[in-house]
């Protein structure tokens, strides 16, 4: 019986080593089966072998309809790297820059922003080309401008390269004129990559994509 309870224990951690580490967001379709995955998970196995086997081999059924079937994004935070890969092979690997955790505080308001990158499971939404930012209220007030009334005001057509990828709340992969910063943790959110390595994960990731932040 230990020598059982010992050899069940062992992918159990490794089923909540890989939810630490996808750390799951509510995004679209997939969110509540995975968050209903992550309580299930950290439940404790039946004290019966064979109700705890079948609890096991749920939870492995449901870790590997989690797996990416193709190509994936994975971006590295703490690295500032991003890769797009299968799970044998990486096609592409390079330097980016993520956000800077900084915050902004409006004296005015009291609202208030904390530059992250979001974590989690997500997953390619839209493309873009040519693509234009919309500037919002916190980027008037970091450089002690006025908010503007009229909406053309806001765009920026030079700021964002020459392809962006979405992937929901107004977070995108995209372009960079600053690629000197590339490796550092220095935007609001967003992840920037090189001109060169933007092209080639642009043209090989199609709407659906899924993409990884850790």
């Amino acid at each position: 019986m230990r020598k059982l309870l010992i050899l069940l224990s062992i992918p159990v951690t490794l089923i909540l080593i890989a939810f630490v580490f996808l750390k799951v967001t509510s995004s679209d379709d997939l969110a509540d089966d995975q968050t209903m995955f992550i309580d299930t998970s950290l439940a404790q196995l039946p004290a019966d072998q064979k109700a705890a086997k079948k609890e096991l081999d749920k939870a492995r059924k449901k870790l590997a309809q989690l797996k990416p079937r193709g190509k994936y994004i994975v971006i590295d935070t703490h690295a500032n790297k991003i890769a797009l890969r299968t799970e044998d092979s990486v096609y592409i690997e390079a330097t980016c820059s993520t956000g800077s955790g900084s915050e902004l505080t409006d004296s005015l308001t009291g609202r208030r922003w904390i530059f992250n990158t979001p974590l989690g499971v997500f997953k390619v939404k839209n493309k873009l080309t040519e693509p234009w930012w919309r500037k919002p209220d916190w980027a008037f007030i970091e450089e002690n401008e006025a908010i503007p009334k009229n909406e053309s005001d806001r765009l920026d057509p030079n700021v964002m390269g020459e392809y962006a990828l979405g992937f929901g709340d107004g977070f995108f992969i995209h372009g960079t004129i600053y690629e000197r910063l590339l490796g550092i943790n220095v935007t609001h959110g967003c992840v920037r990559v090189g001109t060169d390595d933007l092209k080639k994960i642009y043209d090989q990731s199609p709407i659906g994509t899924p993409i990884y932040i850790f």
